[in-house]
């Protein structure tokens, strides 16, 4: 079942899933859920959530929908280790904030044609980590869900503990 975070929507019956249908089971993606992301979730199922919030967010604007569902779904198509890449950072080397955008758009563009639009999104989501400024709506739309659900992902795990313990707590 393909779902977003606080969704319950199954995904792959939806008109989102038409719009990242011939990507989304590419063994690039599938790498991704290997990839613990945000501490609690994997870095596929953020860049699900991402992709999914974003379509929705610019659908209702009545901008270019499918352009953020697919650099949504492929903004951190990275592989390595974050933590490791800034331990291991030398002296005059992007920090990783600013460095995965540009290796997720490169991995990107080895999977599939992107749109200039597409580029824009993936390459500055970051902003303002990112010199340069946002061409699109789209592009800031994604860069504020990308820290929206960035929240939601860390947050949520906790928040469960929390009414986990609370309704045990309850029963004795």
């Amino acid at each position: 079942m393909l779902k977003a975070i606080c969704s319950k929507k199954e995904l792959t019956h939806s008109v989102f899933y038409c719009c990242i249908d011939d990507i989304i089971d590419s063994p690039e993606l599938e790498k991704l859920k290997n990839i613990t992301h945000h501490i609690s979730t994997t870095r596929f199922q953020h860049c699900l959530n991402v992709s999914y919030y974003g379509y929705k967010i610019c659908r209702f604007l009545k901008l270019d929908a499918r352009s953020a569902a697919r650099a949504g779904l492929l903004h951190d198509l990275f592989y390595y280790d974050r933590k490791k890449y800034n331990a291991g950072k030398i002296k005059g080397q992007p920090s990783h904030s600013r460095n995965h955008s540009d290796v997720a758009l490169h991995n990107a563009e080895l999977l599939t044609d992107i749109s200039p639009k597409e580029r824009d999104i993936i390459q500055k989501h970051m902003f303002p980590m990112t010199i340069a400024l946002p061409k699109y709506k789209e592009t800031y739309i994604i860069t504020f869900v990308d820290k929206y659900c960035a929240v939601l992902e860390f947050c949520i795990p906790k928040v469960q503990k929390i009414i986990g313990a609370c309704s045990h707590g309850n029963k004795n």
